[in-house]
């Protein structure tokens, strides 16, 4: 553990953070921090744009710095049209500060050392949403999603923006539905790799993977809750249909037995619920269902219809889903855990919750048919690409 880990993992406890939600995964991405002062104001609306000045780096870390900050809702402005102001230098390191630009009273100060200057930019940029927005960390952790190359679809990992993309399967087949093991280096997915839908086991640490379910039929959309609970969607008994086992795939329990065809399941937080989609009552709809079983009760999306691709946010208060809007037209909405009006956010598809309980990522088509990866903001509905790997980027899975 390097300095950085250490002052991160004491300053977020001190916030009443989990250590798993602030790992700072790839070690090419660690900086550390020198002296600093860092004041965090009571944020009066969260869905309020900032306006922001940024002014003194340069570069790549002018760019990293300006991204992060605009994927969290905020503007940068011209000086005079600035409510704060980002200013510092990236001359051998990066030194940042951030100030009030009414008062010009100081709310960060801080110098950044080790790993690069992206991971200091980063790093700068993180603090700065603390200050501003009092919001966990999120510029260091890591995405997985699927790439598609013709017939070809592998799962990739990248940092959340896109850049330092690494390809994580080579079967020369179909992957896809990456899950992240939360607080881990683990990821679930599906192959086609022995000519049939698997779902596979991967430690990235380790580099080396296992099947967890090979059922007759297909196995599908994996998803695993905080303390190790797998759901899966099996059709081994005819039609695909919801199920729950340990982390091994061991210990298989059956929750649902339509005949309809169940999909997408995600956990809730504490993990003692589990959201699907499902055409029980005709159209797609999301269902929530007790993990030890029961009967499943349908969530209420008033004023949104065929609702599918459900992410619990790690918060627990929100749904992100998915509906239809037209033949190849898909909207983003949130809905309230416990049912409600759902909210309209963003063209797009297959969100996926950052560890903030704020940011989504999302696959959004384009005109040439190609998805890419999106970042949005949903208390100001802003979106902004992520960076792309070539190939159409779909089915992102933040880790947490």
């Amino acid at each position: 553990m390097n300095n950085l880990d250490l002052s991160r993992r004491t300053f977020g406890q001190r916030l009443g953070w989990s250590a798993a939600g602030l790992c700072l995964w790839a070690a090419g991405l660690r900086a550390q921090t020198g002296e600093e002062t860092l004041v965090i104001p009571k944020e009066a609306n969260p869905a309020s744009v900032i306006p922001v000045a940024v002014s003194g780096f340069s570069g790549e870390v002018d760019q990293v710095i300006r991204f992060d900050l605009e994927v969290l809702g905020c503007e940068i402005v011209p000086l005079e049209r600035a409510v704060y102001l980002v200013q510092g230098s990236n001359s051998g390191n990066v030194q940042g500060a951030l100030m009030d630009a009414r008062t010009k009273n100081s709310l960060l100060a801080k110098a950044y050392t080790g790993g690069t200057l992206r991971a200091q930019a980063h790093a700068f940029a993180n603090d700065v949403i603390l200050s501003l927005r009092g919001t966990k960390p999120i510029f260091h952790t890591q995405i997985a999603f699927k790439v598609d190359r013709g017939p070809v679809k592998e799962i990739y990992v990248s940092d959340f923006d896109g850049h330092n993309p690494v390809p994580i399967t080579r079967d020369n087949s179909i992957t896809a539905a990456p899950c992240w093991r939360p607080g881990t280096r683990q990821l679930y997915y599906v192959s086609y790799k022995e000519g049939f839908p698997a779902i596979y086991l991967h430690d990235l640490n380790a580099g080396v993977r296992r099947p967890v379910a090979r059922h007759a039929g297909s196995n599908i959309s994996p998803a695993i809750s905080a303390d190790g609970k797998l759901a899966l969607i099996l059709s081994k008994g005819g039609s695909p249909n919801l199920y729950v086992a340990d982390a091994e795939g061991q210990n298989l329990r059956q929750l649902t037995r339509g005949r309809e065809g169940e999909s997408s399941p995600c956990w809730s937080p504490d993990g003692k619920q589990i959201c699907f989609a499902s055409r029980q009552e005709g159209g797609r709809g999301l269902y929530v269902v007790s993990a030890v079983g029961g009967e499943p009760r349908r969530l209420r999306t008033a004023l949104v219809s065929n609702a599918t691709e459900p992410d619990w946010s790690p918060d627990g208060k929100w749904i992100a889903f998915t509906t239809q809007t037209g033949a190849n037209s898909f909207e983003v909405c949130v809905v309230p855990a416990e049912g409600g009006e759902a909210l309209r956010l963003a063209p797009g598809e297959d969100p996926s919750w950052a560890p903030n309980s704020r940011t989504l990522i999302i696959a959004r088509r384009t005109g040439n048919g190609n998805r890419v990866l999106s970042l949005l903001d949903v208390p100001t509905k802003r979106v902004k690409d992520a960076h792309q790997v070539g190939g159409s980027a779909s089915q992102p899975s933040w880790a947490r």
